[in-house]
């Protein structure tokens, strides 16, 4: 419930400090020069480390492909450098700031960080700006490279269509397009009930209860529960900004008045505090509705349903007077993706209750009442879809548009940006062709084994004594 973050993969690649690998047993060493941009075995390794870590294998092969991948990057390196591109000093510290305090968090603070790493704070701090200084430059290139493709003519699209193997054609997935008329249950009363449960939880508290057992046994973070409600060593940074405005000004051992985030309502106990870090326990309680508010609202939806059904007022007209969703009311309860824009929805873009509601309509139809939620909330980190507030609504399928093969006629735009994608894929290949034989390239012996995707590479192994 709480908003923390994993390390990143880039993280640990940058500060991984000794090599201890199953067929790479060295103390650091440069394995590859690229002009005069030198690898290192830390680099691969690193990188291996962090497969290893999501359980992935980690074999040659692996480190085969890393090198191949951090080769072609030191060649986009070099050319950002000689076009004088500028590094995006924004995104640059804004990832910096991020991953450290991820890892201070991850690893308890700033010290412990230091002595897992064998490093101090500031070859830390430096050695992974300049990996982001030098990833800004290399993705900057890599557009140079492909803004060089011009956009592609219908002409040139239907050239495309007429010389491809239809069996090669990509497959255009079912598209929905939907209208919703929406209610909220009443989460004042809801609201007021969390509150009310918290205060008491926290008078329990003050008279001596432990707040560690009253955790266990009410917050609505499953996660902390387990732990008595105990976060861990955190940076402020990677919270809700009022729950953490709100811990920092406590004194340890003091416990909060209610604090309210888009996770609900929380009371706070203060550990430990180290500079903007600190460790805490909260009881979190989010508003819970009763049977008697889905029963009232399926009432009035499923009156408004009949209305429609029978002509007396049409969809659009409805959902103008009474759905309670601002963004489709305005438009008469057509539903569109809050990132594109778009009204026609995927079957991943859309919530699992959604989806049950219409997957068996005809066009024109009108679902049952169904719980749902809307889009005020955090996004699924796997869909395509937002998991917001409760809500209750009615949903008319207004268009299905079948999975099918990609035609000219029907899927220009997707057709336009699937060539368009190749020919820039192909521009960025040929510009490397041309850098690989431009540039002096020497990879060590270690890696002679190795099955690179380009056979060029092995042309730089260099050969041994």
């Amino acid at each position: 419930m709480i908003r923390r973050l994993l390390l990143t993969v880039a993280l640990a690649a940058t500060l991984c400090p000794v090599v201890n690998a199953q067929k790479y047993r060295y103390i650091d060493k440069t394995v590859a020069v690229v002009g005069n941009e030198p690898i290192t075995l830390s680099m691969i390794e690193g990188e291996v480390k962090n497969q290893r870590a999501r359980g992935m294998a980690s074999d040659r092969s692996v480190r085969c492909e890393l090198l191949e991948t951090v080769l072609e990057s030191k060649l986009l390196l070099m050319q950002a450098r000689i076009d004088s591109l500028s590094v995006n000093n924004d995104w640059v510290e804004g990832r910096l700031s991020q991953d450290l305090d991820q890892a201070m968090s991850y690893f308890g603070g700033e010290k412990e960080v230091e002595e897992f790493y064998g490093k101090p704070m500031y070859r830390i701090r430096n050695d992974l700006r300049r990996q982001y200084e030098e990833m800004s430059l290399t993705e900057q290139e890599r557009q140079e490279i492909m803004k060089t493709v011009p956009d592609l003519t219908p002409f040139e699209i239907k050239a495309y269509m007429d010389t491809v193997d239809r069996e090669s054609l990509p497959m255009v997935p079912a598209k929905y397009k939907l209208s919703q008329i929406c209610l909220y249950p009443d989460r004042e009363a809801a609201a007021l009930a969390a509150r009310e449960k918290l205060l008491e939880l926290r008078e329990r508290i003050i008279a001596g209860e432990k707040f560690s057992l009253l955790a266990r046994m009410y917050s609505d973070d499953t996660e902390s529960a387990r732990r008595g409600g105990e976060l861990g060593m955190l940076s402020r940074s990677l919270l809700w900004p009022a729950f953490s405005d709100a811990a920092m000004a406590l004194r340890p051992g003091t416990i909060s008045q209610i604090v309210e985030t888009p996770d609900g309502f929380h009371i706070i106990e203060v550990l430990e505090k180290k500079g903007d870090m600190f460790n805490a326990r909260h009881i979190l309680l989010t508003p819970k509705y009763t049977a008697a508010d889905q029963e009232k609202a399926f009432a009035r939806l499923d009156s408004l349903r009949s209305e429609i059904l029978s002509g007396a007022v049409s969809f659009e007209m409805a959902a103008s007077f009474y759905s309670e969703d601002a963004p489709s009311r305005t438009n008469g309860g057509q539903m569109a993706d809050p990132n594109t824009g778009s009204a026609y929805f995927e079957v991943d873009q859309l919530k699992p209750s959604d989806y049950a509601a219409i997957r068996n309509l005809q066009e024109g139809e009108i679902s049952a009442p169904v719980v749902s939620s809307d889009n005020d909330g955090r996004a699924d980190p796997t869909k395509g879809y937002v998991n917001g507030k409760l809500m209750y609504k009615i949903i008319r399928l207004d268009k299905i548009i079948p999975a099918h093969t990609a035609s000219f006629e029907s899927d220009f735009s997707e057709l336009q940006e699937l060539v368009l994608n190749q020919q820039q894929v192909k521009a960025v290949d040929a510009f490397l062709e041309k850098k690989i034989a431009e540039t002096r390239i020497v990879i060590d012996p270690i890696f002679e084994d190795c099955d690179f995707r380009r056979a060029v590479w092995a042309t730089k192994i260099k050969k041994q004594d």
